[in-house]
């Protein structure tokens, strides 16, 4: 079994095999569902290569709503099918696949309008516990209005009348992410991030690899391949118009979802809390230090690696967050901002929020799987359903799907080293909160975390400016898990760049600094990083004081890329 560690020399290595090797499958996309893919593939016994034009997880993969969960709203959809999917993914990652990731939240569902609303949502959350046939959290309990304001004094009394309890999964989305990407290449996935498809080489109809463009350096080289899985997200479209005889049937509509990031100390409850708007539903969620509040749910048609949250979209979410709050909200309550989008299969509905969650899975040429749609909850299964496409017809025999049976990077032994958290913050010399906070991020794989601690014990100190991170992680980020620029560590290895109020700017050089000896950077390069990181902050900020999406995306675009022949940041 091979290491899973995805450093730059590790990544120099994934390039030049994938010059040199034909593979069964080559994977586009390092999302949660093309290191899915990836996963499903190469625990299936096949030959794996995976390129993304970014970072793991760059795009929706680390914009989501944190959730793993079936989807309280998409019972009112009658759609039990997608429920159930989903349910049974979310035990399978609580209980067995990322049990360090994963974690159980209470959610308080107010009541406002009395016994015959608590009837209807007591009956779908009756529902919601037993579709998934497994009791991997709490069942749903009814409770009284003094019940519900004492889990969330934050709530208007004038409003709430009663309330419901039920339970879901919350995840750090872009790490669970980089963790399937680790655990594929654990098992032999070969994996390059800032390499981007640029096209697909065609044997007659069929599509026998891509072009990768290495985004470092400019070097290009042909990958080939027995199968493409096209699993790219809101980039699905991008390349198919390459294939003139191609057809699929499915049509990706983007819609863009905004959260804010409030301090944990301005709204009062111990418990997630799930709120109703007009169209949709609004979740709160508790995230260390911190409320994360969303969504919003519109269309998008700009720009896709970077779409741009709208001073329209920040006061959608204060306004409706402030019916339920005793205490409302103000823009000065802000700490940070994220925009996600949503790749979803466009059908009849006409309203985004009425769109399906469900994937789709085509072929639209030979030797070319397309996977779409979906949502972060179900991303293995998406990966057995692309894979089990593009087996079909290979000259050999496969092995069945094992990924429901394959802990990812940092589960197995995870309880046990959790048993041990006050003997590791005694032998490291680490608090005990600490420990417990590496835990969380890295599960059983903290042993390499604290070796490094061992070896230079400042990397134990916090890191100035983002005092929640150990200096550790930064080095770590970049020697085991494929960071290769300072945007990629303080947005997606840490989530600095939206938990800090000033997105990050106070931590910036520090960071650069520690991942400087990793990555061979001088001080020109260093500079580079940091300023970089701080046009894209300002860019960002500059885009929340616009009006419309349109202006919004001007600003945000003004920032240039680090990444060589990339076209935003």
């Amino acid at each position: 079994m091979r290491s899973a560690r995805l450093g730059p020399e590790q990544r120099r290595e994934a390039l030049d095999r994938m010059a040199a090797e034909e593979f069964d499958v080559v994977v586009i996309g390092g999302g949660v569902t093309g290191a899915g893919c990836a996963l499903e593939a190469v625990t299936r016994g096949l030959s794996v290569a995976l390129v993304e034009q970014r970072d793991y997880a760059a795009g929706t993969s680390s914009r989501a709503s944190k959730l793993i969960h079936g989807g309280v709203r998409y019972l009112e959809q009658r759609d039990f099918t997608l429920v159930r999917e989903a349910l049974r993914e979310r035990d399978l990652l609580i209980t067995r696949l990322a049990p360090h990731l994963v974690r159980t939240v209470p959610f308080v569902y107010p009541l406002t309008r009395g016994p015959r609303e608590r009837a209807y949502v007591g009956a779908g959350l009756r529902l919601y516990d037993t579709l998934g046939g497994t009791r991997a959290v709490p069942r749903h309990r009814h409770l009284s209005r003094r019940a519900t304001l004492r889990r969330a004094p934050a709530l208007r009394p004038d409003r709430v009348v009663g309330g419901v309890e039920y339970y879901d999964g919350e995840v750090d989305d872009a790490r669970l992410t980089l963790t399937v990407a680790r655990t594929a290449a654990r098992y032999g996935a070969v994996q390059a991030t800032s390499a981007r498809a640029v096209g697909f080489l065609l044997e007659g109809e069929r599509v026998a690899g891509v072009r990768v463009r290495d985004l470092e350096s400019g070097r290009e080289l042909d990958l080939r391949a027995r199968r493409v899985i096209d699993a790219t997200g809101v980039w699905t479209e991008e390349l198919l118009p390459q294939l003139q005889a191609g057809r699929h049937e499915f049509r990706v509509r983007v819609t863009k979802g905004v959260h804010i990031v409030v301090p944990r100390e301005r709204i009062r409850a111990s418990t997630a809390m799930t709120l109703r708007t007009e169209t949709n539903v609004l979740f709160v969620l508790p995230w260390g230090r911190h409320w994360i509040i969303g969504t919003t749910d519109t269309d998008w048609d700009l720009d896709l690696a970077h779409p741009a949250a709208t001073r329209s979209d920040i006061d959608y979410l204060l306004e409706r967050a402030n019916r339920m709050l005793v205490d409302p909200l103000t823009w000065r309550d802000v700490e940070g901002v994220y925009v996600g989008l949503r790749p979803l299969i466009a059908g009849e509905a006409q309203a985004s929020s009425q769109l399906s969650r469900h994937h789709a899975v085509e072929q639209p040429v030979p030797g070319l799987v397309v996977v779409a749609g979906g949502k972060l909850t179900i991303y293995r299964r998406m990966g057995v359903d692309a894979v089990a496409a593009a087996v079909r017809g290979l000259d050999r025999p496969v092995p069945p799907s094992v990924s429901a049976q394959t802990p990812l990077v940092g589960a197995a032994g995870y309880q046990a080293t959790a048993n041990r958290r006050e003997a590791i913050a005694a032998e490291s010399g680490l608090p005990l909160d600490r420990v417990e906070h590496l835990l969380g991020r890295y599960g059983s794989r903290i042993d390499e975390l604290l070796a490094l601690v061992a070896e230079r014990p400042e990397l134990g100190r916090p890191i100035g400016g983002a005092e929640d991170y150990l200096r550790v992680e930064a080095v770590y980020g970049t020697s085991h898990e494929g960071a290769l620029h300072l945007n990629d560590m303080l947005i997606r290895r840490t989530r600095i760049s939206f938990e800090q109020r000033d997105g990050g700017l106070a931590a910036a050089e520090e960071v650069a600094r520690l991942m400087a000896p990793v990555l061979g950077w001088d001080e020109a390069a260093v500079r580079r990083e940091v300023d970089s990181y701080r046009a894209r902050v300002a860019a960002e900020r500059e885009s929340h004081q616009q009006s419309d999406d349109s202006t919004a995306e001007e600003a945000r675009l003004a920032a240039p890329d680090v990444r060589v022949g990339a076209t935003a940041g």
